[in-house]
């Protein structure tokens, strides 16, 4: 039977479904930072990152559909975020990506795929331009690259619950529990400045990228979304129906299935 959460009362009350146990789980020390990872399931690597404010937790509706799919999934609290800790610097994209090469040398993952979730998607496609040996594929869903992406804000019902719960895990994860706010303004900071990258940037991306967007998303406009699609040699477009920016959360079987189309894909190209 097919889930609906798209006002996310659920999410808010219960969260994401939790996750089934982990192969292996711990942290990796890295500039500063402490992160943490869990690998769940067996079989050829995926990496999943989580979007602004959020945590590895908050993607317990697709780790099981790609687990029993034969994948083995990599899930990362970024910098900060979840159950990782953070120093006093500025938060930056680029080093929440070097973070992510830094578990998958800890863990000898040489190459793959990775889904990224706004926040996530932007780190995903920064490692797509800076080591590509290592990126299978990148599924860039819900960011932007560069200012002009985003919309302004405009608090909704959905957004007030999502923070609220994510207000919550804060508290219940972070080794940090009672910086919350402060947290809260270093990553709008981050977001306010970064990313900042131009369609020469993104014009020498040579890994499989399929560009994701959601047809209520509150933060990135679709515009921007289609002129990624059309700035990175080869990207592929993909829009998601009836959602918003938080899909895997609201329609988690209809983002599976376009999660799987992209593994697919990538399954299907030589080498």
């Amino acid at each position: 039977m097919e889930t609906f959460d798209d006002d996310l009362r659920h999410f808010e009350a219960h969260g994401a479904p939790s996750l089934p146990a982990a192969a292996e789980e711990g942290y990796v020390d890295h500039d500063g930072a402490c992160i943490r990872y869990a690998l769940h399931g067996s079989g050829a690597p995926v990496v999943l990152l989580h979007g602004g404010l959020g945590h590895g937790g908050n993607w317990g509706y697709q780790v099981p559909d790609l687990v029993a799919a034969g994948r083995s999934v990599l899930l990362i609290d970024s910098r900060g975020h979840g159950r990782s800790t953070r120093d006093t610097r500025p938060f930056t994209y680029e080093r929440m990506a070097a973070d992510v090469l830094a578990v998958m040398d800890a863990l000898r993952i040489q190459h793959a795929p990775i889904v990224g979730w706004s926040d996530g998607a932007c780190i995903a496609l920064i490692l797509a331009m800076q080591a590509p040996e290592r990126i299978a594929g990148v599924f860039f869903f819900g960011c932007n690259m560069d200012p002009s992406g985003t919309k302004p804000f405009v608090p909704t019902d959905v957004i007030d619950r999502c923070f609220r719960r994510h207000a919550r895990d804060y508290a219940a994860l972070s080794a940090t529990p009672h910086d919350f706010d402060a947290f809260v303004a270093a990553v709008t900071q981050m977001m306010r400045t970064e990313p900042n990258y131009t369609a020469a940037d993104l014009a020498k991306i040579r890994v499989p990228v399929t560009i994701v967007h959601s047809e209520h998303d509150e933060f990135i406009e679709r515009e921007h979304a289609e002129y990624l699609a059309r700035s990175i040699p080869a990207a592929e477009w993909m829009l998601l129906h009836d959602v918003s920016h938080f899909a895997p959360l609201q329609r988690p079987h209809a983002f599976n299935r376009a999660l799987r189309t992209f593994l697919e894909r990538l399954a299907r190209l030589p080498g």
